[in-house]
């Protein structure tokens, strides 16, 4: 197994590490959680940049890249949902996409295609991506808020604000992403 697949593998672990650290009381155990985050993106850019510039692309990386990343994310979001902050139909919506594009783009590669990942879907990745960042800097500022004279509930309120508003960007593009996705690629999915 080369190192691109072998950072893949450690990213889905990563996954359930931090979403341990996340339901553990105290700031240290949400700060950990949020480096595991970071560190868990940087092997995303890492094992492309791996297999791209060391020739290190193999049909398990094609297949397991998106699937590390989709684990990622979903356990992220799925924890926040138990966390109560933010909607669990939101989520829902990100689910459904992400299991329906994954599951087709492994059909396709099952068959010898693959499918390119389009820009409407980078974008849906960053913005998910930019609004767990944020709400694990929320939760940091939640559980160190008896340090800091800045919180108050309207602070609260206003940061919560902002969550929501992330999350319906976020959802916004997923659901623009996956119906574009379904629109360029229906004559190949229609071969299925």
């Amino acid at each position: 197994m080369n190192l691109p697949n072998k950072l893949t593998l450690i990213r889905i672990a990563m996954t359930f590490v931090l979403m341990a650290f996340l339901f553990q009381p105290g700031v240290a155990a949400k700060i950990t959680a949020f480096v595991i985050f970071l560190l868990a993106c940087f092997t995303d850019f890492l094992d492309g940049w791996f297999a791209r510039t060391k020739n290190q692309i193999t049909d398990f990386g094609k297949i397991m890249d998106p699937v590390a990343d989709k684990v990622l994310v979903l356990g992220i979001f799925i924890s926040f949902v138990q966390l109560q902050l933010v909607p669990a139909w939101m989520v829902i919506i990100i689910i459904i996409r992400e299991m329906l594009v994954t599951g087709l783009r492994l059909a396709v590669v099952r068959r010898g295609d693959v499918i390119a990942a389009e820009k409407a879907g980078k974008h849906k990745t960053v913005s998910q991506m930019v609004t767990i960042f944020f709400i694990l800097l929320f939760i940091i500022l939640r559980e160190s808020a008896v340090r800091f004279s800045f919180w108050s509930d309207e602070f609260q309120l206003r940061y919560q604000n902002m969550v929501i508003l992330l999350m319906s960007v976020a959802v916004i593009l997923t659901l623009y992403s996956g119906i574009s996705f379904l629109w360029q690629n229906r004559k190949l999915i229609r071969s299925l």
